[in-house]
């Protein structure tokens, strides 16, 4: 039936398309043979890493009741959304680099699509909450307890959870409502949004564009708001802070979260917001995987390097383990 809708749709619009039931992600094809091992060997140790540093940070957390904490339940929670979003979309990256058959189904990119936004939505959602909850500990210390106690933190885990599942399924269905005909080939590694909005055809394309752009700035500008504004209120408790030991003291606790924050929003930016110009495809590719295998790699380390708790934590943790052996 709604296979029957999209055909008349095409026909009624006078076009003489053929309608999609698969896409060919063109990705990597483009890029010189011999440099794809490389690519691939490069990709693979970042995703390896990526898992194996958040994977490491959730266990340190989980073991060290020191980090039963309400800032480290959410890290837990940052870790298992970046874990999740790089699972929905590297591994098919890097099959495909080493592949000739590139195609994806209708159903199978829908589903990409969904998982990535669902999961990337709630990062930015989590980040905002961390945010929050640096306010809540330097501005008003004393009800700490109280505003973030346990229950309240998994209510807004919780939140965040459901409000990027309910993003991904907007966006997915927006977009997957189209009719899809004449070229199947996505210029991208994933089913990226835009990319799959230039292949569909009909009136509303144009309409449904703008309501996807303005929903997902709409999203990620209001956490980023959220966030600058969990700032100016944390620097001005700062700078009351009549000792420098004491400022600087007060601010580490921040320096983790929001390098991590200048670093989502910054190389998002650079991807979505750069000036259209003479870009070859290649190196739109390259840079989109900045915020697809980078970001997802650098996180871990900045949270277990940049946090002096945690990087204390793992470290300990690790020399329990391995110790029994070295004596």
């Amino acid at each position: 039936m709604l296979k029957n809708s999209r055909n008349n749709a095409a026909l009624e619009a006078g076009q003489n398309y053929s309608m999609v039931s698969e896409f060919i992600l063109v990705g990597f094809s483009n890029f010189p043979q011999h440099l794809l091992p490389a690519f691939f060997l490069l990709y693979l140790l970042m995703y390896l890493f990526t898992l194996l540093g958040n994977l490491i940070i959730m266990a340190t957390v989980w073991s060290e009741r020191s980090l039963h904490t309400p800032m480290y339940l959410f890290l837990c929670a940052l870790s298992t959304s970046e874990i999740l979003f790089t699972v929905a979309v590297t591994p098919r990256m890097l099959v495909d680099m080493l592949s000739s058959h590139r195609s994806i189904t209708f159903v199978a990119c829908a589903s990409q699509m969904f998982f990535s936004f669902t999961f990337g939505f709630t990062h930015s959602f989590l980040l905002m909450i961390m945010g929050y909850d640096r306010y809540v500990a330097i501005c008003h210390p004393l009800r700490y307890n109280v505003l973030m106690s346990t229950r309240t933190c998994a209510r807004l885990v919780s939140w965040t959870w459901a409000g990027g599942s309910v993003m991904g399924m907007m966006v997915t269905l927006i977009v997957f409502h189209l009719t899809f005909c004449g070229s199947n080939m996505i210029q991208h590694f994933g089913c990226h949004v835009f990319s799959l909005l230039k292949l569909s055809c009909g009136k509303e394309t144009s309409s449904v564009t703008l309501g996807v752009i303005l929903v997902c700035v709409t999203a990620l500008m209001g956490c980023l708001f959220l966030i600058i504004l969990s700032y100016v209120f944390i620097v001005a408790a700062i700078l009351r802070i009549p000792s420098a030991e004491g400022r600087h003291k007060t601010f580490s606790t921040c320096v983790s979260h929001l390098t991590v924050v200048i670093v989502h929003y910054g190389f998002a930016s650079i991807i979505y917001l750069k000036p259209k110009g003479p870009h070859s495809r290649d190196s739109n590719t390259l840079m989109t995987t900045t915020y697809t295998v980078f970001t997802p790699f650098l996180s871990p380390i900045i949270f277990s390097l940049r946090n002096k708790e945690l990087k204390n934590a793992i470290k300990k943790s690790f020399q329990r383990k391995f110790s029994p052996l070295s004596t």
